[in-house]
């Protein structure tokens, strides 16, 4: 049964809300802590969209080059776009993993993970493809608790301050 449009445009709003909160925090604090207490990071990486307005006055924004400050899609935000696509790449001990976040529905999309040491694997044909589980997981692990940080504070008292915060740091030079 397909969503109603309702729920589709909240949905959007509140990825919208998360990418553009998690890009403020990314250049800002940086610092998030997995389910195992385990600290990583997070990076805008080489490609963010941003997009603005409704119907036939929908305006998007696309900046993208590694590395890049990102600029054209920092302006729009200071002209009230959100962040509605953006590469993110995550940094946890010495491992790093790559994907690309849609913030209408939430999809990932080439999701890269740290390579897995072949060699060890020889034993067990299996190992590679378990192994390769493991890190996906893990990857939708690091953004599920990004996400929940971010839903925590959104539903939390504290938005307002961290709203007029994100706004001041949408119009930096």
């Amino acid at each position: 049964m397909p969503a109603s449009p309702t729920l589709l445009s909240t949905d959007a709003i509140i990825g919208q809300d998360f990418l553009t909160w998690l890009w403020y925090r990314s250049d800002t604090e940086n610092g998030f802590t997995d389910g195992t207490g385990t600290s990583f990071s997070v990076i805008m990486d080489r490609r963010v969209v941003v997009e603005g307005g409704d119907g036939e006055s929908k305006e998007t924004a696309s900046a993208s080059g590694s590395p890049s400050p990102l600029r054209e899609a920092r302006f729009g935000l200071g002209t009230g776009k959100k962040v509605s696509q953006a590469v993110l790449r995550l940094e946890r001990e010495e491992d790093e993993y790559q994907m690309t976040l849609k913030a209408e529905d939430f999809c990932l999309g080439s999701l890269r993970t740290p390579k897995i040491d072949r060699e060890s694997q020889d034993e067990d044909p299996d190992g590679l493809v378990l192994e390769k589980y493991y890190l996906m997981e893990t990857a939708v692990g690091l953004l599920d608790a990004m996400f929940a940080e971010f839903l925590k504070l959104r539903l939390s008292g504290d938005w307002n301050r961290e709203a007029e915060a994100v706004g001041r740091w949408m119009v930096q030079p």
